[in-house]
């Protein structure tokens, strides 16, 4: 085995070790449960970050159509979890979302009518890109579309695909960035695929116009990219047939008879989620949530929002109004 592999390898070992004494040490010590959980999964995500790290530097031992299966697979049986705990572009918008905090920037609000929509545009988004292949080998079918070797580099017509593992793609990456400082290769989410298929002048100008706007637009509105990136579209189709009910396994679940209708829940989630206020009660199956558990943690109510995985119950809602008037 390759000790540059083991190294690796005993770094990721290392950063997890941390990752997990990080948050021991935010619940042991950590006393406001209205932050403890988002502290939580801001560790969660740094530990993601370098993991990816990783495992793009062994994109030629890892195929992309694996790590695509990959991300498709946990969206069927966790939902939008990549999203709210592990995705890179992610954590770059929650970092903004501390800064406006600090400077006390209050964040805008989008209407209701275009939130949703944006959330609805994914799934046209996701499928122009899942249909462009065909487009492609219909324009020229003398190419020869069927390659096993293509499909799992993601090369040719199947390019298209490697859209989705975009926001994968941690700002400090292990290949040639489109930004070199001193010996750090800086990228960012799409900017390659502007210049790609634009061509490299246009294309550089236009990628860092996307990089401005995305990143001036995710500090006044929250987790903006969020509410219609491609990846994001995961079982908002699939759990409406008969044997995907259960999908996904981990979900919020709501206790209406404990609901006051305070709107807490409403005015915290970072992506302007209506139906844990709207629904009655019970699975909450909206496929816009990303599972940051933000309305769970910030609920005033006991046991009121749960966060479940299956019928088990991992994190539930607490009265921290009094918590904090003890202390």
């Amino acid at each position: 085995m390759d000790w540059n592999i083991i190294g690796d390898l005993l770094r990721l070992i290392a950063l997890g070790g941390l990752g997990v004494a990080g948050i021991v040490a935010i619940l042991i010590w950590k006393k406001n449960l209205a932050t403890r959980v988002t502290l939580v999964r801001l560790v969660v995500q740094a530990v993601a970050f370098a993991a990816i790290f990783y495992v793009f530097s062994y994109s030629s031992i890892i195929p992309m159509l694996f790590e695509l299966i990959f991300i498709f697979g946990l969206t069927i049986f966790l939902g939008r979890f990549f999203c709210g705990w592990l995705c890179p572009l992610g954590l770059i918008m929650d970092l903004e979302i501390l800064a406006r905090k600090a400077l006390k920037i209050r964040h805008r609000v989008l209407p209701d009518k275009l939130n949703l929509a944006l959330h609805k545009s994914r799934y046209a988004i996701l499928l122009f890109f899942l249909l462009l292949p065909i487009l492609l080998y219909a324009l020229d079918p003398q190419q020869i579309m069927v390659s096993p070797l293509m499909a799992q580099l993601l090369a040719g017509y199947y390019r298209p695909y490697s859209i989705v593992l975009d926001p994968m793609i941690p700002f400090i990456v292990p290949w040639t960035g489109q930004l070199v400082v001193g010996s750090v290769n800086l990228s960012y989410p799409y900017a390659q695929e502007i210049t790609t298929y634009v061509g490299a002048n246009v294309g550089s100008i236009l990628a860092v116009a996307f990089v401005g706007v995305t990143l001036l637009g995710g500090f006044f509105i929250r987790r903006v990219w969020c509410r219609f990136c491609p990846t994001g579209a995961s079982v908002g189709v699939v759990n409406r047939f008969k044997g995907f009910k259960w999908a996904p396994m981990l979900h919020i679940d709501k206790d209406e008879e404990k609901c006051t209708k305070c709107g807490v829940c409403k005015r915290v989630c970072p992506v302007q989620v209506n139906d844990v206020y709207e629904q009655k009660g019970g699975k909450i199956k909206t496929s816009q949530c990303m599972l940051c558990a933000r309305c769970v943690e910030m609920c005033p109510y006991e046991d009121t929002l749960k966060v479940k995985l299956g019928n088990k119950t991992l994190f539930k809602s607490r009265n921290w109004l009094e918590q904090t008037k003890s202390e």
